[in-house]
């Protein structure tokens, strides 16, 4: 009986602490007007900010899923 109650126990965080991982990626920008230029700016999707260089779309390895366009940027030239 303790086995089972360890193992249920483990197997809830383990998935509690893996729910954490999923976390969002895209962020929508919404729409906006340049005041220097008077331009408007099309609304748009980017990755979450965060601290790494490697997760961005246009980083070289990565692609944006929004347009499908390859990532061109070193990130270690950041």
């Amino acid at each position: 009986m303790k086995k089972i109650f360890i193992t249920i126990l483990l197997s809830l965080l383990l998935s509690l602490g893996l729910s954490g991982i999923a976390e969002a990626y895209a962020v929508r920008v919404k729409g906006y007007y340049k005041p220097s230029t008077g331009t408007y700016v099309m609304p748009y999707y980017r990755t979450s900010p965060n601290r790494s260089k490697f997760d961005n779309y246009s980083a070289k390895g990565n692609y944006n899923p929004f347009t499908g366009k390859k990532g061109y940027i070193s990130p270690f030239r950041w």
